[in-house]
């Protein structure tokens, strides 16, 4: 099947937004408003916008809403050192403060839109879980979110995923745009932009998930994340952040349901199978744990890397796994009621293996197991890509460009994209699409983007076009040479052993089981060593060799394909930090250099990738702290 058997469409915008999630949808909002009609927005996303991102299930917080109105409310400031204690001093306190002084505005905005957030009946104020969560009735929360974005945007492109960007020909280290193709219609898409918004989705199943058999492809965080908000900058030539410090998290065995519920409103523990309730720790536990974490283990709440060490350890001593003592905080069948009705709003498959394994939360304990690692920075995490902060408030060695304008020219980034600002879930990420939004309009209207023409030659579209569909051309090609009984049109079988080709879920599991047997997955604990590591990056680059027989049956498996190749890159990124941070700070335990080092370490990392010459670099950063302790 020849690539020229696609037709090829070019769509010329000002501001291109790449991904339709919560933090694609702020971008598009704002940057429409600051635009006042005299620049064009275009956002394309891989799937519907109504349903897509990491909240298109649903979910029953805005997990960030830090006031500035009332008196009581937490202030931005305190919201940088809850972040910075809970990511282990490694943080960008300019983007996380720049977060936090406008989530006023974007609650609000989404109470204008109709999102049900629970109010305290006798003051009508916002009521919280915790200092920092609104509860809300989510489980339409993507959709609320999403109209108002498709009405600003001048034009939306769905089933339409992005494989590479593109650079200017004629200006080195320029963002001209990018390339994709209809997952469904199959043509080939070229975007020529003044400004590019990253706001795709973070890394699901890059390392093996526990999930197996029957629940094969459940995980925590959505399975059709595929990094590409990390894969899209490095083509690019842009540098990330500590990318080392993956996210793993606590969460109920199998279903994955959150356990922040339960905690905050509900007020439940948790324990080890011989009752033991960690938490409070005493004195001498925090002492054990602080000759690995540092002072942070001492730091109120208990940052989230050392709550997940604990529940690790117990598992390895032979006490685990950790239980949640559901039955002790559900007394009658409101409360009940009120869990289940929490987990319906946004993991509703937690409701559903309560009553296929008998579980009964009000009579019983359920099992709770951290994850496999995730990479996605606006959660409990501080990787990603490196940002441009606020003119006002960032440090002179955080800003060379627009706020979140990331290391290429014209290329912005938002949500799960901007590292070392974690911590900004759902409405965050909107928030933070929104700066983004709004300084990519500023840009292009009055900045070095007014005058800009993409220089993109033709040469350069046919020989992408070439690349992106080479899977499908390979598979046609070669496929008469097997002997395996004839698949259904468009599918190829799994377990096929083929002389010529892979499909797309052998280079996945592949590329899961380096990731978990080498780079400090659950498989081993989370530890990880010198030598694993550097044995896990040959093993990676020998894999994105092999790329060049990756063969795609159908559309399908070709955006398969190509969300694994997105995975791979991201896998080269968390690796290749890791080889060169020597400390453990995050979710593992580097085993040659097994403690926190302030002295050396208390820096950022960043790696970058050659566009030209597909080489890797690594460099370091000073933290800079702007909030005091």
């Amino acid at each position: 099947m020849s690539a020229l058997h696609f037709p090829t469409r070019v769509v010329d915008t000002d501001i291109l937004v790449i991904g339709g999630g919560m933090a694609g949808c702020g971008a598009v909002f704002e940057a429409k408003y600051w635009c006042r009609g005299k620049c064009k927005v275009t956002l394309v996303e891989k799937a519907n916008t109504e349903k897509s991102g990491a909240v298109g299930m649903g979910l029953s917080a805005c997990n960030l809403g830090v006031f500035t109105t009332d008196p009581d409310d937490p202030k931005p400031e305190d919201f940088v050192q809850y972040v910075r204690n809970d990511l282990l001093g490694t943080i960008r306190e300019d983007l996380v403060y720049d977060i936090a002084r406008h989530m006023t505005s974007t609650i609000k905005l989404f109470d204008e839109w109709g999102l049900p957030i629970w109010r305290d009946p006798k003051t009508g104020k916002y009521l919280r879980t915790g200092r920092w969560q609104h509860p809300i009735h989510g489980e339409s929360y993507k959709a609320i979110i999403a109209e108002p974005c498709r009405k600003s945007a001048d034009e939306v492109y769905e089933r339409v995923f992005i494989t590479h960007p593109l650079l200017d020909e004629e200006r080195p280290n320029r963002i001209a745009g990018a390339v994709g193709f209809g997952v469904r219609d199959g043509i080939f898409y070229v975007f020529r932009a003044k400004a590019v918004i990253v706001a795709a989705g973070g890394t699901s199943l890059l390392y093996r998930p526990r999930s197996t058999g029957e629940g094969l492809g459940r995980a925590w965080y959505p399975t059709w994340a595929n990094g590409s908000a990390y894969a899209i900058p490095l083509l690019a030539g842009a540098e990330t952040v500590n990318m080392e410090f993956r996210l793993v998290v606590v969460r109920f065995k199998d279903a994955y349901g959150p356990v922040g519920f339960p905690y905050l409103l509900l007020k439940m523990r948790s324990t080890d199978v011989y009752g033991k309730q960690w938490e409070p720790l005493p004195d001498e536990e925090k002492a054990k744990l602080a000759k690995i974490f540092y002072d942070y283990a001492w730091a109120r709440p208990t940052p989230t890397p050392i709550r997940t060490w604990v529940t690790i350890q117990n598992l390895k001593e032979g006490r685990g796994p950790d239980l949640m003592q559901t039955q002790e905080r559900l007394p009658d069948e409101e409360s009940l009621k009120v869990l289940f009705e929490d987990y319906l709003d946004m993991t509703p498959t937690q409701v559903f293996l309560w009553a296929s394994q008998n579980i009964h939360p009000q009579k019983q304990p359920s099992e709770l197991m951290p994850t496999e690692p995730y990479v996605q920075a606006s959660h409990g995490s501080s990787g990603g890509m490196w940002a441009s902060g606020p003119p006002d408030i960032a440090p002179e060695e955080y800003r060379w460009g627009p706020n979140r304008m990331l290391t290429v020219e014209g290329m912005f980034g938002a949500g799960d994209v901007v590292g070392a600002s974690g911590h900004k879930f759902s409405s965050g990420s909107f928030t933070e699409g929104r700066i983004a939004g709004k300084a990519a309009a500023r840009y292009v209207l009055a900045g070095p983007g007014k005058d800009y023409k993409p220089a993109i030659s033709n040469d350069t579209i046919e020989r992408y076009k070439e690349i992106v569909y080479r899977p499908l051309e390979w598979y046609h090609k070669n496929r008469p040479l097997t002997t395996t009984p004839e698949m259904p049109p468009g599918y190829t079988n799994w377990f096929e052993i083929h002389p010529n080709y892979l499909n797309w879920y052998q280079l996945l599991t592949r590329l899961q089981k380096i990731m978990d047997e080498y780079a400090a997955g659950w498989g081993m604990f989370y530890i990880t060593n010198n030598y694993l590591l550097n044995r896990g990056w040959e093993l990676l680059r020998m894999l994105e060799e092999d790329f060049r027989f990756a063969a795609a049956a159908s559309l399908h498996e070709l955006l398969r394909v190509w969300e694994t190749y997105h995975r791979l890159l991201v896998g080269q990124a968390v690796v290749f930090s890791m080889m060169n941070r020597k400390e453990s700070r995050g979710y593992y335990l580097h085993a040659d250099y097994p403690y926190i080092d302030e002295e050396n370490w208390h820096v950022f990392s960043h790696v970058r990738r050659d566009p030209k010459t597909g080489q890797w670099s690594f460099r370091t950063s000073p933290v800079i702290h702007i909030i005091p302790p």
